[in-house]
């Protein structure tokens, strides 16, 4: 779910303007081999019954005995050795469905009027095809919505990376006044209480009432199975289907290694280094959101966003965290630009010297990285009475 955080450019003050980063970013060797793993088929479970295991050792509780254990398949280039899964939160079947039923639940909003789903849609990439997110009562706020497919690898969520987990961010925006709107957790909680089948599935997956912690374990267990993987990219580059990806793509991809540049942030196998960069985003437009500052208070990361994966790329337009670009040759011009210069850009940005046919080449790669793994995701037909 995303933030709606919207940033008033006055909060960016002369003082912190003034202030000159000192890149903690050095220039590395393209990791090439991250982009070359040896091809397999990953249709073993991930060995979720050793978090089991460890829970009980750590005393977490994980509902009846009867719960049965999530068998995980991880879609063709996806790297098993990545996942993160927490030791007390385990997947189970029962736990995701119910956080499956959560985050498609409009009720879990203080009008009823939204759910997690309302922002992250399959068509779009489990984005919702806009500039910046809407909430209740039709307030949008400041970010778009970023991609919920992938979380599995990941730990800081957000833009910004303020929520240290998944299970945080899943719970984060239900108290958000333009999202879902509830002044207080226990206020959620309660209204979740008067919905007798809730209190039924909550006592058969965790063994207890209702906790807001919970919430956040199910939400979260439901979206580590929406992956995305299995991309003709992976077909090609990884499989060594030569016919996988069409010749101008084939181009792209050199390019996307090497004179591009991409790979210095849109690192391994999910295509993101999983770290917060200044692009330039706002400083030509005077509408610079601190970003990532806001939460360390480091200067050196004022305006700095967390890198997106580029799976599913070409469905989820429009692009950056305030959805400025609507196209993906938007999204190159701007790279190739070298983005917008600022006292705190990241000195991995810098002009390109891209041809035309070189940009086209690079966005016809990145149409190659739609992939599979998310299309069983679908909305519940009913919802606990």
């Amino acid at each position: 779910m995303v933030d709606l955080l919207e940033m008033d450019p006055e909060l960016v003050n002369d003082e912190a303007l003034s202030l000159q980063r000192e890149s903690k970013v050095k220039d590395r060797a393209w990791r090439r081999e991250e982009m070359k793993m040896k091809r397999r088929k990953l249709t073993n479970a991930i060995p979720v019954r050793a978090c089991l295991v460890l829970g009980a050792l750590l005393g977490f509780s994980f509902g009846g005995a009867q719960a049965e254990e999530y068998k995980l398949k991880l879609p063709f280039g996806l790297e098993e050795t990545a996942v993160v899964i927490p030791a007390d939160n385990p997947l189970t079947k029962e736990k995701v469905e119910l956080g499956r039923l959560l985050f498609f639940d409009k009720r879990l909003s203080a009008d009823s009027t939204i759910a997690c789903a309302n922002c992250h849609l399959a068509k779009f990439a489990f984005t919702d095809g806009k500039p910046v997110a809407t909430g209740i009562r039709g307030q949008k706020g400041g970010r778009s919505a970023p991609a919920s497919f992938n979380r599995l690898f990941s730990s800081e969520q957000f833009w910004d990376g303020r929520a240290a987990t998944l299970e945080d961010q899943s719970i984060g925006p239900f108290i958000n006044p333009v999202e879902h709107g509830f002044a207080n957790h226990d206020q959620m909680v309660a209204k979740m209480k008067k919905i007798p089948g809730y209190r039924k599935l909550f006592q058969e997956v965790f063994g207890r009432e209702i906790m807001i912690e919970d919430v956040g374990r199910a939400i979260a267990s439901f979206q580590r199975t929406v992956l995305s993987g299995n991309s003709p990219a992976d077909r090609f580059d990884q499989g060594g289907e030569t016919g996988a990806i069409p010749e101008a793509a084939q181009r792209g991809l050199i390019l996307f290694r090497e004179k591009a540049r991409c790979t210095k942030c849109h690192s391994g196998f999910n295509f993101t280094d999983e770290k917060f960069h200044n692009l330039g985003i706002g400083w030509d437009d005077n509408k610079v959101d601190l970003g990532r500052y806001l939460v360390t208070g480091h200067a050196e990361e004022i305006g700095a966003f967390k890198t997106p994966t580029l799976r599913e790329i070409a469905r989820s337009a429009p692009y950056m965290h305030d959805g400025r670009f609507k196209t993906l040759k938007e999204v190159v011009d701007f790279y190739n630009k070298g983005g917008v210069k600022n006292p705190h850009q990241d000195n991995l940005i810098i002009p390109l010297e891209l041809t035309d046919q070189e940009k086209h080449d690079l966005v016809e790669f990145l149409h190659t990285l739609n992939g599979e793994g998310w299309q069983h995701v679908t909305a519940p037909k009913s919802f606990p009475k």
